[in-house]
């Protein structure tokens, strides 16, 4: 077990290097942060000053240590367009996006494991088809369209929830939360059933495949034959087994929520990172861009190696094949 955590925390650390060296590499093509602070009326002896004082006269590998150095600690300089620290301006919106993704990603299990269990259970009947055809169109229709027509239709033509914003929020220290009041959660279900639904699709089909493949095999019809109960057989044992390709999907859609979820947040105007990033790219403001792409690099490598320890708690053919590895 500590072998396996060493080596997926070097794996991590690797990753998270690449990561960074690409984000660097933004600094170096696309465009001059001199020239963004400066402005174009700036004399060469400022330009000359200014790029020594931001050590961008430096070797090429010696700024990228210490950019290392720097993001290690959280530490991305000053946003070109605000003006303000890229950590601060991070730690204030990633209240509002984490919030997002967890509320859609559990609306995303909470109805779509059901779904799939029933759909696999009863393939045959009229609600299995319906869920497979809704499905379909999760998939199919693009995130923003889908929140243009929850506006259109619940906040324009009904009016039961507003068509943009984070509502109240209430401050918990530097952690600022929408779920604490009425408000918040008004404003909260739309772009989260939007982001929730391309998931709750895929994760519904998934635990249909996964549950009809466990159902056709030998222990199955062992424990049949033990006159076991359909419902021991079918959540004891079936669904049980279908939990490890279903975490690992899940665990890797929770960091894309969070990754992906500048579209929502754009069409929402929610205050998350994602409409952060958006107007980062509209602005060229590199040093926004390349702490977002570090941060979420982070995300999707912390939640990897969650998936990965909760398989051997899951699986305990994982635990058997470790020990006897070892």
């Amino acid at each position: 077990m500590f072998a396996f955590v060493l080596r997926r925390l070097f794996q991590a650390v690797i990753v998270m290097v690449a990561v960074a060296f690409i984000a660097f590499m933004l600094f170096q093509y696309v465009g001059d942060p001199v020239v963004f602070l400066l402005g174009q009326d700036a004399t060469p002896d400022q330009i000359r000053t200014l790029r020594a004082d931001l050590g961008l006269d430096q070797p090429f590998f010696v700024q990228f240590w210490h950019f290392l150095v720097n993001a290690a600690q959280g530490e991305f300089g000053l946003s070109l367009r605000q003006g303000a620290k890229v950590s601060r301006l991070l730690s204030e919106r990633f209240p509002a996006t984490l919030e997002l993704a967890v509320v859609a990603a559990v609306m995303a299990l909470v109805i779509g494991v059901p779904m799939g269990v029933y759909a696999a259970l009863r393939r045959g009947s009229f609600m299995s088809q319906l869920f497979m055809t809704l499905s379909l169109l999760g998939v199919s229709l693009p995130t923003f369209l889908i929140g243009i027509l929850l506006i259109l239709f619940f906040s324009v033509g009904l009016g039961w929830f507003p068509s943009f914003g984070r509502g109240d929020v209430v401050a918990l220290g530097w952690w600022s939360s929408g779920l604490l009041t009425a408000d918040g959660w008004h404003h909260i279900v739309l772009p989260a059933v939007t982001l929730a639904v391309f998931q709750l699709t895929l994760i519904m089909r998934l635990v249909r495949a996964e549950m009809l493949e466990v159902l056709r095999t030998d222990y199955i019809k062992f424990a049949r034959a033990r006159g076991l109960s359909d419902r021991a057989i079918h959540f004891g044992h079936a669904l049980k087994n279908t939990l490890v390709p279903v975490m690992t999907i899940t665990g890797l859609q929770l960091g894309g929520l969070i990754a992906f979820a500048i579209i929502t947040e754009t069409v929402f105007q929610w205050p998350g990172m994602g409409l952060l990033f958006i107007q980062a790219v509209t602005f060229a403001d590199i040093p926004v861009m390349a702490a977002y792409l570090c941060l979420i690099a982070l995300i999707f490598v912390v939640i990897n190696l969650v998936v990965d320890l909760l398989y051997f708690v899951v699986d305990p053919r994982l635990r058997v094949g470790s020990a006897g590895g070892h």
